[in-house]
């Protein structure tokens, strides 16, 4: 007897429909997360391009090429990594929107790096490791092994989800690769004292100022009895100060040393300060005019100030971080006898590619790590938000200006750290806090106080120890885990090619 025909009924059709689909949703789940790593891929092959163009024609260009990638690569993964320092208080307090912080971020990135982030550049190019004492030849491997051990290090920390120090990264792989090169008698160990010392003391000093602009919020503004009026005096205070600040390190970074004293940079920034407080009274004073004399009001009032210091954050970050992908590169550039300048001073090709490799980076993989600092440390509001920002990008801007590469990853954890901590000390010992909830529970018209339980308070903590013991451990394995692992990489580049 002959078999029966396979009769293809609905029930079946519709299984196999379903699978089809199933499987093309699989297909663009696994092609929407290769985009991004394609698009960077792009990128460094634009990188190796726009070097190609400046050096096809002279020799070494191809391991100035080839640096070229690896600088782009690792700008990227400063961009990835480092975007919680940026936006990562604004996004968490909901002053602006994840897209809206990274295109914030992005061009203020590029702005920084190519107009003031010269000055740390020369610090990691040519100053680490002494470049009298050693080859040109040689000092180009050597940062081609740092470049490469920083960027897998960093790439490695952003897939764990560790917000990591960038600077850390290159500086123990510069010393690394240079230790495995020619010995530790060329490492400049009065700058690595420097260096290391401003690790240990900015993040103290940006959580210090950023518990001081706090301590001014809530005396000044949170705990008076009218809020909007208060904040309607005080607000385009603090976007003057943040404005003339601003304008005044402009002054510095821009014009050449020692052309304006610092009388006429203070007088500079006082004025900028006062044309941006005429500014700012009429925007405040319109966005308060409906507003009620609540906590939630405040949020709207100090939107503004906490977006232009994320923008500030930015610039600050651009011209600090900028270095840990350029500073390499520019000493490679520069061994092979391109460029002009000395050793210190990278040409804007170079610039440009730290730049926009760090913009790319933000775009395609920063908001992996920027709830860890804006939302999961300590809660932030606007108020609080902006206090860590502007701390930071303080910190961060005198920094570059002094030449120092700090960690931005650190100052920015810092002043959130410093704002968590105060917030404790504050919720326990202010009599001002106190007085003013007893106040408000007296007249029966309880003003959403922060935590109107005054023993309960006593008792809480509003700062994970969990995330500070973690970020710490992380910053004392940074250092030593790049710098052997550029070590490793420069004697299999030895081996290989030298």
């Amino acid at each position: 007897m002959p078999p029966r025909p396979a009769v293809l009924t609905k029930r079946t059709l519709d299984k196999d429909l379903d699978k089809i689909t199933h499987a093309e949703d699989v297909a663009k789940h696994v092609l929407r997360r290769l985009v991004a790593p394609g698009l960077g891929l792009i990128f460094v092959g634009l990188a190796m391009l726009f070097a190609g163009v400046y050096v096809f024609d002279r020799p070494g260009a191809m391991l100035v090429v080839a640096a070229a990638a690896l600088a782009g690569y690792m700008a990227m993964n400063i961009g990835a990594n480092d975007v919680t320092n940026n936006v990562g208080a604004a996004v968490g307090a909901r002053a602006m929107t994840m897209g809206q912080a990274l295109v914030i971020a992005a061009i203020f990135e590029v702005l920084g790096a190519t107009v003031a982030g010269g000055e740390v550049v020369k610090t990691i190019s040519a100053n680490i490791v002494d470049a009298v004492q050693v080859s040109p030849v040689l000092l180009g491997w050597i940062m081609m092994a740092a470049l490469m051990a920083a960027a897998l290090w960093i790439n490695l920390a952003t897939w764990m989800n560790a917000p990591v120090s960038t600077t850390h990264a290159i500086v123990g792989a510069v010393i690394g690769a240079g230790i495995s090169a020619v010995g530790p008698e060329p490492v400049n160990w009065q700058v690595m004292l420097e260096i290391t010392s401003s690790w240990i003391t900015s993040p103290l000093i940006g959580g210090l100022i950023a518990a001081g602009l706090l301590y001014l919020v809530k005396t000044l503004i949170i705990y008076r009895d009218d809020k909007v009026a208060a904040a309607q005096r005080w607000v385009p205070v603090l976007v003057a100060l943040m404005a003339g600040c601003f304008m005044a390190y402009m002054v510095l970074q821009l014009s050449p040393p020692g052309r304006f004293p610092p009388l006429t940079v203070l007088l500079i920034g006082i004025g900028i300060g006062l044309v941006s407080w005429l500014a700012a009274r009429p925007l405040v004073l319109a966005q308060a005019r409906a507003l009620e004399n609540r906590n939630s009001s405040l949020r709207t009032l100090f939107r503004l100030p906490l977006i232009g210091s994320a923008a500030l954050l930015s610039f600050a970050h651009g011209a600090n971080d900028v270095s840990n992908a350029v500073g390499p590169l520019s000493a490679i550039v520069h061994s092979v006898g391109i460029g002009g300048g000395g050793i210190g001073h990278p040409p804007l090709w170079v610039m440009l590619i730290g730049a926009f490799g760090i913009s790319v980076g933000l775009l395609l993989f920063g908001p992996r790590l920027i709830r860890l600092v804006g939302e999961e440390i300590t809660k932030l509001n606007p108020m609080r938000a902006y206090c860590v920002a502007l701390s930071t990008a303080f910190t961060v801007i005198v920094a570059s200006w002094l030449g120092l590469p700090v960690s931005t990853t650190h100052i920015a954890v810092g002043s959130v750290f410093g704002v968590g901590f105060f917030r404790e000390w504050y919720t326990r010992h202010s009599k001002r806090r106190i007085a003013y909830i007893r106040r408000k529970a007296e007249s029966f018209d309880i003003d959403e106080p922060e935590e109107p339980n005054i023993h309960e308070t006593r008792r809480r903590y509003l700062v994970r120890r969990s995330h500070f013991m973690t970020i710490v451990a992380a910053w004392i394995v940074t250092v030593p885990v790049s710098a052997a692992l550029a070590a490793m990489i420069y004697w299999v580049m030895f081996a290989l090619f030298v």
